[in-house]
């Protein structure tokens, strides 16, 4: 086929070849204008008289067509017949015949007449036509499983030569077998326009997997390329033999759920009734494939069944499992506890498949739940517990509160980094939060409380040596501690402390007992002295070496100073 479309196109080009008997064959198309050439353009010859074209009548007479004059640029017409308003000359010689039909399939011939010589060269025509696109008739409604079936007819109009039809389906060609698949053809003449008309007929044994399979029909031509039909499906007719249930819900199937359960079977035209067995209970619904079981309870598990109204053993089973979860926490809401007391805590599960359990404080998941036997502040808090099964999600909680006295843990002091002040830190637990009483006025108190621990700042300038107390109560009880602070203004004489509670703060207390030593012992040797001059070469029996009273009220005030 490929080789006609070649030599077709060719022939669009204007191009001309020969035939074994020596007589040219062009190809027209038909409704265009013909171009027949006179010995391929070569047929002007020294001394010529006139080209003559004639052709062979449909009796086998010659018949004349036209004549050119090598004088004249006019061609005179001759003909009498169809061709008499059809037929020119071109300058090459070439015979054009316009509305190209199938009564132009003849043969044609160019007389060149010269002074020395009368040469004749012959040209059959033929003339061809695409078909238009092949349509698929008479098609079946259904095809029946099994049974061979006229499936339709499929016809290529108005062609010359005629087209063939070829059956596809899904894309595969349909060879006649005889039995399964028989295929009829036929072409037929338009006695007006002598084009073909090719129809053929499919009769076709289906199967079920066909329900999907495409048909088509491709018309063959020399014109090319292919031409195909509009693809047609057919419903395909064959008995239930198997039938489904199916359970349409979302999974998995929770306590509270609707459940629909969907009975289909495999059979075309498929039914439309069917009976649902209910846990032992025979249902029937009509025109529908449905039933529904509405607020399905874990006592709905088990086996559901469904089959055809008319044949019981065609049935299908599915098997309904209802996810449930009950849970149970001890205690629950609001817990109130003393510090030191036990706490319980229990959680009952009932579940259809084995529960996941987690615990969380104050939204911080848990390793696992703390040991509760002797509670403590850090203990309190906001307990969830989260049990889940697939599908299914139950929280329950408490709130812990721990309480309990106040109790003063630390009470210290240290000088701030610029020197200037003196910085006292009362850390205390209990709960309530305790409320602070300083037994001195301050200043920048700073507070912080977190599990059950509070800590109290105070910042204070001490202009002289002052004992502090720090008291904290809550609605249980109450503590106090005292500390010595140092004056400011006499710790200024001696070096610097650079930590109170640190090793500076520990050379500052020894350098001070050392001192007062040392005055005490100064004090002494002056004394010593003193008593000794006083009384130089005065020495009495039984005297007591002991001074005035002046010297002793001296000596008291002397040793007073020292210890500060």
């Amino acid at each position: 086929m490929r080789s006609v479309i070649s030599l077709l196109g060719a022939f669009i080009a204007a191009a001309v070849f020969q035939t074994g008997s020596c007589v040219e064959t062009v190809i027209g198309l038909y409704g265009e204008t013909i171009e027949v050439p006179c010995n391929n353009g070569n047929n002007k010859p020294d001394g010529l008289i006139f080209t003559k074209w004639k052709y062979v009548k449909d009796d086998g007479s010659p018949g004349d067509l036209l004549v050119k004059q090598a004088q004249k640029d006019e061609a005179t017409v001759s003909a009498t017949d169809g061709y008499k308003s059809r037929v020119s000359i071109a300058a090459n010689s070439s015979l054009l015949i316009t509305q190209g039909s199938l009564v132009d399939q003849r043969v044609f011939t160019c007389m060149v007449v010269s002074l020395t010589n009368l040469k004749e060269y012959s040209v059959e025509v033929k003339v061809y036509k695409k078909p238009s696109a092949p349509v698929i008739k008479n098609k079946a409604k259904e095809l029946e499983n099994g049974k061979l079936t006229q499936l339709g007819e499929c016809v290529a109009e108005s062609a010359n030569p005629a087209a063939y039809l070829i059956w596809m389906k899904n894309n595969q060609p349909l060879v006649d077998d005889g039995k399964t698949i028989i295929i009829t053809s036929a072409i037929t003449k338009d006695p007006a326009t002598g084009l073909s008309r090719t129809s053929s007929r499919l009769q076709y044994t289906a199967s079920k997997e066909d329900v999907e399979s495409q048909f088509i029909c491709t018309a063959n031509h020399v014109m090319g390329p292919d031409q195909v039909s509009e693809p047609e499906t057919f419903p395909i007719h064959y008995p239930t033999e198997k039938v489904s249930l199916q359970v349409v819900s979302q999974s998995p199937i929770r306590e509270g759920d609707d459940v629909t359960l969907k009975c289909q079977a495999d059979g075309n035209p498929p039914p439309t009734s069917f009976n649902f067995n209910i846990k032992g209970k025979k249902v029937t619904v009509t025109d529908k494939d449905v039933y529904t079981l509405t607020g399905i309870t874990r006592a709905d598990t088990g086996v559901y069944k469904c089959s055809l109204l008319d044949n019981d053993v065609m049935e299908s089973t599915q098997m309904v499992t209802v996810s449930f979860l009950d849970v149970s926490l001890t205690p629950t809401g609001k817990v109130l506890k003393r510090l030191g007391e036990k706490l319980e805590v229990s959680l009952e599960k009932n579940a259809s498949t084995e529960a996941k359990v987690t615990w969380s404080k104050d939204n911080r998941k848990l390793d696992e739940l703390p040991d509760f036997s002797k509670l403590t502040y850090s203990d309190a808090g906001l307990y969830v517990c989260d049990v889940s099964i697939e599908g299914i999600k139950r929280s329950l909680s408490f709130e812990l509160t721990v309480e309990g006295g106040p109790k003063i843990m630390s009470l210290t002091k240290r000088r701030s980094n610029d020197g200037k002040h003196k910085i006292l830190t009362c850390e205390a637990e209990g709960s309530p939060k305790p409320d602070v009483q300083w037994s001195v006025n301050g200043t920048n108190d700073e507070t912080s409380y977190f599990n059950g621990k509070a800590t109290y700042k105070l910042t204070v300038v001490p202009s002289k040596n002052l004992t502090v107390s720090c008291h904290v109560t809550n609605k249980l009880g109450y503590d106090s501690r005292d500390i010595s602070v140092f004056s400011l203004f006499e710790e200024h004489k001696s070096k610097p402390e650079k930590n109170e509670h640190g090793a500076e703060q520990a050379k500052v207390i020894v350098g001070v007992v050392v001192g007062l030593f040392l005055a005490a012992a100064l004090v002494g040797l002056i004394y010593w002295l003193y008593i000794k001059k006083t009384r130089q070469g005065t020495w009495k029996t039984g005297e007591k070496e002991t001074g005035t009273s002046e010297e002793s009220k001296k000596l008291e005030e002397n040793n007073h100073k020292a210890d500060v």
